[in-house]
């Protein structure tokens, strides 16, 4: 982890929010556990989602996945910056709570890989707690050291 100057946390905390936004719209009726991310872009604009279970649970999509497969889908996966994630157990209201930051499981660190990779960057990714102020700063080489990816196989 690396520190960080005070407009690199505002912006942190500005994905955070928008995580926060994006995780209460979470499909999480089976494990109850309702994740949110955002996107920044070298634009400066965000994409959220939020994860979505399915009963046939490998079908399953974080929502790390979700909000690349979105910015893919708008022809923008070079343009990743930074990613911000939350997550945490969904109250009865379906509101995600917890004071500890979580981080994208071993599956989306490979996803967010594709989009460094393709970009040519090490993306900056935002861990933060569901509630609270909790908030961690990693570079996804950090999460992922010698990543396989696109390069791997020559293709940038």
């Amino acid at each position: 982890m690396k520190s960080t100057n005070h407009a690199d946390t505002a912006t942190g905390e500005k994905l955070i929010a928008a995580a926060r936004g994006a995780a209460l719209n979470a499909h999480a009726p089976y494990s109850r556990f309702g994740v949110g991310a955002a996107v920044l872009l070298t634009d400066g604009s965000m994409i959220t989602a939020s994860n979505f279970e399915n009963a046939s649970y490998g079908l399953s999509l974080c929502a790390e996945t979700v909000a690349l497969a979105s910015t893919s889908a708008s022809g923008k996966l070079r343009d990743v910056v930074a990613i911000g994630v939350i997550g945490g157990a969904m109250d009865t209201g379906g509101v995600p709570r917890g004071l500890t930051p979580v981080s994208p499981c071993g599956r989306c660190r490979q996803v967010i890989n594709e989009a460094a990779q393709m970009g040519g960057r090490d993306i900056i990714v935002w861990c933060g707690a569901a509630e609270g102020n909790a908030m961690t700063r990693y570079l996804l080489s950090d999460l992922l050291p010698d990543a396989f990816g696109p390069a791997d196989l020559g293709i940038f």
